[in-house]
């Protein structure tokens, strides 16, 4: 009796072990993932490096879903194959963003132990602010039949370090970013030398002539001191005869700035107008920028 015994409990972990299965969900972030042959114990949302327990992201993040530790891949000369698709739906469930293979450079396996995946997503166009968003991630072995997936609802809110005062303007977006780095800035830190560029989309309410629009721009930086730093009064002074297609004007306006030396007086205070040549509407931008 013994001895059947001892069989029936062999048979019973051999079969728990081939359909291995998990599930899990992060009550703070609604994060919930699950295993069906390939587990992972340790995911986490991080940004700039740093983990995070939020799903409100600001417009121009770049979120990282990290998987520490994932274990359950087919093993060829110590390599492994990962897959990893990632899309985005919003409210309406349609598809709005599209990433079929985010490991499809590594043909030849990797070899790390513990094994660390991660996706990257950056918040912004298609995405917009304002609105609510479900992100999906399903990793597979390529070499085997193993799946984990991840899903999660996520919402996306504007920089509210930018104090927005519009009369009679509408936009989509506002927002700073630095040609340096290639990424929104969403801490308003930057750096000598950096060349950043405070970027509109979606602009209108200005009134039209002969379909064109006739903006001003005027730019106006101080130190902590109240010391003028920059002061320009309109840098669209050359759409003043001809004006600009309206077009142009609603797909992106933007004005770009860079500061040179070692010493400033911290905080910058950062003011920028855009406004109607042929009318009076207008919307202002301030904000804090802490240059380093």
């Amino acid at each position: 009796m013994k001895f059947i015994i001892f069989l029936v409990v062999i048979s019973l972990v051999t079969f728990s072990c081939d359909f291995k299965k998990s599930f899990n969900k992060d009550l703070v972030t609604g994060l919930t993932t699950s295993g069906d042959g390939l587990d992972c114990e340790d995911v986490y949302i991080s940004v700039d490096e740093e983990k995070i327990s939020r799903n409100s992201f600001i417009y121009g993040e770049d979120v990282y879903l990290n998987f520490n530790g994932i274990e359950g891949f087919t093993k060829e000369d110590e390599n492994v194959f990962p897959g990893m698709e990632l899309y985005v739906t919003n409210k309406a469930g349609e598809k709005i963003l599209f990433e079929k293979d985010l490991y499809a450079d590594y043909p030849e396996g990797i070899n790390l132990s513990p094994l660390q995946l991660r996706a990257n997503l950056t918040v912004a166009k298609p995405i917009h602010s304002n609105n609510d968003y479900t992100l999906f991630l399903k990793i597979w072995d390529k070499k085997g039949n193993g799946t984990f997936t991840a899903e999660m609802d996520f919402s996306v809110k504007p920089n509210d370090k930018l104090e927005i005062t519009t009369n009679k303007v509408t936009y989509n977006e506002i927002y700073l970013f630095s040609e340096n780095r290639k990424k929104v800035i969403t801490n308003q830190k930057i750096g000598f030398g950096e060349n950043v560029y405070i970027i509109f989309e979606g602009l209108s309410g200005l009134n039209q002539v002969e379909g064109n629009v006739f903006p001003g721009l005027s730019l106006r930086v101080t130190d902590n001191t109240n010391e003028i730093i920059l002061d320009e009064s309109d840098l669209f002074d050359e759409y003043n005869e001809n004006g600009l297609a309206v077009s142009d004007f609603k797909n992106k306006v933007s004005a770009n700035f860079w500061f040179t030396g070692s010493k400033v007086n911290n905080p910058l205070q950062c003011e920028i107008t855009i406004w109607d040549k042929q009318g009076d509407a207008n919307i202002k931008v301030g904000t804090e920028l802490i240059l380093e």
